[in-house]
């Protein structure tokens, strides 16, 4: 790396780190709830509370997560009495004491809202539990991170075809609609779920190096490999029939650069040198063919395509895997085009994502990159763990690099 480019990197520091702290104090000061307990369900598009009456499980796993690798990162004891808050209110009210795993939601004062269990809000616990457990020690942590992985082989697991069906009910019975959200397609298989499996998956296996884990894992990779990443366009496919039809046509350009990254972390923690150079060769034609096809002009990531039909809007999220994506790009490359696109995409991260009136980022921008404030700064989907956990992976990169 020539000295310039190492030196815009290296200066970019100072601001992640800013940015990451602005962050941390936002969701510390405001996604509190002090009457109810845990956090608040939603905050509106400006900060300001709203009316939701439901807490979902996913937003409360990706807060333990957040402040459990905050603590992890920065050693602030601040953060760790947030990811305390976090276990607490997740073991407490959103654990199934019947029958095991995590219901989907509950209401404001913590009772049930809806039982159902989305695989995808498995896998999430299992981040959330494993993390704390590196941040505490605290084995019962990770005896819910172990308890999770186990419900997860047992009653979402396709022995016929490979890979995990999106849902059960409660007391693990079929369910007609599977749909992680109403935006999804009810079919029993999804990239969305998969990718957010082998994620916690990896996360477990640093705390806790199971071989029969490791070897998940590896089956995981394989699936993506095989069956999820599309070997013509180098797209994820979305949707799948059990024996992996494919059900879909949206490209899903977020999803793609986070996938790219996190499948090869995945072969890098199990320490699978041959599924390794795999993953960094498909990694990069997937990072290269989202920046041709899905990159605006000023260093923004769009939404997604159907068909024709090309979504530009920027939504905070993809904005924020992307940083890491070429990240990972230039470091199984040392090709500069990718630290160049990463702090284009930094810029634009900080002058229109980020709301520099009421803190934290923005939902999304249109094509006009105007700030949509009908959607939650701090709701059900809307977290801290996609852009914190970001500039945390920049910034060690960063320092790596150095």
């Amino acid at each position: 790396m020539t000295k310039n480019k190492m030196e815009v990197q290296t200066a970019m520091i100072p601001e992640l780190e800013q940015e990451l702290r602005s962050i941390f104090g936002f969701w510390k000061e405001n996604a509190i709830d002090k009457v109810n307990g845990g956090f608040v369900a939603e905050l509106d598009g400006e900060g300001n509370s709203s009316a939701a009456q439901e807490k979902g499980v996913v937003l409360n796993a990706r807060i333990l997560w957040t402040f459990s690798a905050a603590f992890n990162f920065s050693h602030d004891r601040s953060y760790l009495a947030i990811a305390d808050r976090a276990f607490e209110y997740l073991k407490t009210y959103f654990w199934d004491k019947a029958n095991g795993g995590l219901f989907w939601s509950v209401d404001l004062i913590g009772r049930p809202n809806n039982r159902r269990k989305q695989a995808y809000a498995q896998g999430f616990g299992i981040y959330g539990f494993s993390e704390y457990y590196k941040a505490t020690n605290n084995k019962e942590s990770l005896d819910y991170a172990i308890q999770l992985y186990n419900l997860i082989e047992q009653n979402y697991s396709d022995a016929q075809y490979g890979g995990y069906i999106e849902a059960l009910g409660h007391n693990w019975q079929v369910l007609e609609d599977m749909r992680l959200s109403d935006k999804d397609a009810n079919e029993p298989k999804s990239m969305n779920t998969h990718l957010h499996i082998i994620e916690p998956y990896t996360n477990l296996y640093r705390v806790w190096p199971n071989n029969t884990l490791k070897t998940r894992i590896q089956e995981q990779i394989a699936i993506f490999r095989d069956k999820i990443i599309d070997n013509k366009t180098y797209h994820f496919n979305l949707f799948f029939d059990m024996d992996w039809t494919v059900k879909s046509s949206i490209i899903s350009y977020g999803h793609d650069i986070e996938g790219a990254w996190l499948l090869t972390e995945a072969a890098q923690v199990i320490n699978d040198k041959t599924l390794l150079a795999e993953m960094k060769q498909l990694s990069l034609k997937m990072v290269d063919v989202t920046m041709n096809e899905g990159f605006g002009n000023d260093g923004s990531i769009f939404y997604e395509k159907e068909n024709d039909l090309l979504d530009k809007d920027k939504h905070w999220w993809p904005q924020a895997e992307a940083l890491v994506g070429l990240i990972d790009a230039f470091q199984n490359s040392t090709n500069q085009k990718y630290l160049e696109a990463a702090h284009k995409v930094w810029q634009f991260i900080i002058t229109k994502i980020k709301d520099n009136t009421n803190g934290e980022w923005y939902w999304k921008v249109d094509e006009n990159n105007n700030p949509c404030l009908n959607s939650p700064k701090v709701g059900f989907w809307k977290c801290p763990y996609h852009n914190s956990r970001a500039i945390m992976e920049v910034i060690k990169r960063i320092n790596s690099l150095s």
